[in-house]
């Protein structure tokens, strides 16, 4: 199996082992147009598995260990130190341009090259952030592979499927995919649609979902309200008007506690929502068990459908306790609420004591204490200031190494302060 090589002898980029094919053209390919298309850029075609290699190699930023970069990637151009467009131009023989047959010649070192236009030419100066690319490639993959999302680690979801929502007769397919979009980013993938006015299917929709394709692929359409809940034991209706009608009225949040327990007993529940222009008829309402009513300022009570959606989704995620902060990749792992240090232990009291020592000695030094008796209450007032700041290991080296700095210059061409 082919794998890359992180320094062809000719081009001194990242290729594809035995071929001239650059990192950067598979990645390109393959983000542009697909995979497959990305594989027949070589003879005989590349396999899947090196594809992935070379996209792989890329996502990683490998192209900086190997000191081997693609040319038209931002790395290189950063590299040669070509700060402006007339630096890059000067490095090639002659400059072709495909469309208007124009001819530049720079007589520069490299080989006569061809554009299809002056835009190209400039953007290929610019750098292209491929290792950007290379990642969309790989999340779009990961998709493909599995288009549901990951189950979080230790949740057992079969056991508690999430709540139904149900949109009735929603006239925009951009809302239905905002929709969406809100119950993806909130751990629900079940949703109905009454009668949707621009008819369903809906690649609007699914434009509008950006990534949560799998919900507008499962999504489910019919002709009434009563059908799309008629496998439901327990359902809510939102709305921001009162109704005439005798039925609990609940916060997002105490819906959710409700539709949590009964869950937990095995009944399945969902919420429904309304029309964009004027929300649910007061006779739908009646149809279910109780109704949701978000906390609004009284005199601008209407909210857009998917800000709905997303309202009830977050209390549905916050009630189950399955969600993380932010997002979790191969390059990010999750947080938790607090003082993030980026893996930087705390201090310890020696390495604390030492830099006060460090800075009171080098404060001494040049002068600062003035009057000489006022030093004791300066440096209480420093120890104070500097220990409510909780800092950790690293902050206190870099603290000290200000302070080396600042007291005797960094380098050998920098004098002492006398």
């Amino acid at each position: 199996m082919r794998a890359v090589n992180p320094k062809h002898p000719r081009t001194q980029a990242p290729t594809v082992e035995t071929t001239d094919l650059t990192v950067a053209e598979v990645v390109s390919a393959a983000y542009h147009e697909t995979v497959e298309a990305a594989s027949q850029l070589a003879e005989p075609p590349l396999t899947r598995d090196e594809v992935r290699a070379a996209i792989n190699f890329c996502a990683d930023e490998a192209c900086i260990a190997a000191d081997s970069f693609c040319q038209g990637c931002r790395k290189w151009t950063e590299r040669e130190g070509l700060t402006t467009f007339d630096q890059y131009c000067s490095r090639f023989s002659s400059i072709r341009f495909a469309e208007s047959g124009l001819k530049l010649e720079p007589g520069g070192p490299l080989p006569p090259v061809v554009f299809r236009s002056l835009d190209e030419l400039a953007k290929s100066w610019a750098g292209e952030e491929f290792w950007f690319l290379a990642r969309r490639v790989i999340r779009r993959l990961k998709k493909l592979e599995d288009p549901r999302p990951k189950r979080l680690a230790g949740i057992d979801e079969d056991a508690l499927p999430s709540p139904t929502l149900i949109l009735v007769r929603p006239q925009l397919a951009d809302n239905i995919g905002m929709a969406a979009r809100a119950m993806a980013n909130f751990g629900l993938d079940d949703l109905r649609l009454v009668d949707p006015r621009d008819g369903w299917p809906n690649e609007k929709a699914r434009a509008a979902a950006s990534g949560a394709n799998f919900i507008i692929d499962a999504a489910k359409a019919t002709g009434s309200l009563a059908e799309a809940v008629a496998d439901l034991n327990f359902v809510c209706a939102t709305t921001a008007r009162q109704r005439d009608l005798a039925k609990p009225v609940l916060t997002p949040e105490q819906a959710v506690q409700e539709i949590h327990r009964r869950t937990e007993l095995g009944q399945r529940c969902g919420i429904i929502f309304g029309p964009e222009r004027a929300g649910l008829e007061t006779d739908e309402v009646a149809l279910a068990d109780a109704i949701v009513m978000v906390p609004v300022n009284p005199r601008f009570a209407s909210l857009n459908l998917a800000q709905a959606v997303l309202l009830v989704s977050y209390e549905w995620l916050k009630e189950t306790r399955r969600g993380t902060l932010g997002r979790v990749t191969p390059y990010e792992s999750a947080l938790k609420p607090g003082l993030n240090t980026r893996s930087s232990r705390p201090a310890t009291k020696e390495e604390l004591y030492g830099f006060f020592d460090h800075l009171e000695s080098e404060l001494a030094r040049l002068g600062f204490f003035n009057p000489p008796h006022r030093r004791q209450v300066v440096m209480r007032n420093v120890k104070s200031m500097f220990s409510r700041m909780n800092a950790t290991e690293q902050e206190v080296r870099t603290l000290r190494g200000i302070v080396a700095t600042l007291a005797h210059g960094k380098g050998a061409g920098r004098k002492t302060p006398s």
